[in-house]
């Protein structure tokens, strides 16, 4: 993946400065799902304050769901959904890879409907690049092209890709309590 990541931040005169260019330090391109990369690029957590020397987040790459009113920043490149419809794909090996790259997501995956899950947060989603298919609870179905955007509200979902080209997706999660 080929994500350029420039961290902003003050000096100790308190001064805007760039702390960091680069490729961010979570990105995983997946053996099992040939095609799937994820690079988590930014993490907040509630007490974040800005206008301070800022360094890595901790919790950069503890979970990629945030903690409720955390934040976190990732992109995601889907591949073809043709790919897990391959002979030589092993859904338990891609869940192990997903468990040890992806923590925190891997876990709302549902093994019984594969792909769909719910996270306890309120998502924004930003198609890049590509096309991709909202799949929600009840069946309904979205098409979704450059530059559409969704307002996820916690609500359980799955991503598809139909198409025979890869789909870029920026997401940012804002971590929220689920009611009861």
């Amino acid at each position: 993946m080929n994500i350029r990541r420039i961290v902003t931040g003050n000096n100790s005169a308190s001064k805007s400065v760039v702390i960091s260019d680069g490729a961010p330090p979570a990105t995983v391109e997946f053996k099992q799902v040939p095609g799937l990369q994820a690079a988590l690029v930014w993490s907040t957590e509630p007490d974040t304050l800005v206008g301070e020397e800022v360094t890595e987040p901790s919790s950069l790459t503890n979970s990629w769901i945030p903690t409720p009113g955390g934040s976190k920043a990732m992109v995601i490149v889907f591949p073809p959904d043709s790919v897990m419809g391959s002979p030589d794909f092993d859904p338990a090996a891609a869940g192990r890879e997903y468990m040890e790259n992806l923590p925190g997501l891997a876990e709302t995956f549902e093994v019984e409907a594969p792909g769909m899950h719910r996270t306890n947060s309120v998502d924004y989603a930003v198609v890049l690049d590509g096309e991709i298919f909202l799949e929600l609870d009840d069946g309904e179905i979205r098409q979704l092209h450059k530059h559409d955007l969704v307002v996820q509200n916690g609500t359980r979902h799955a991503w598809r890709n139909r198409s025979d080209s890869p789909a870029t997706v920026l997401f940012v999660l804002v971590g929220a309590a689920r009611a009861a």
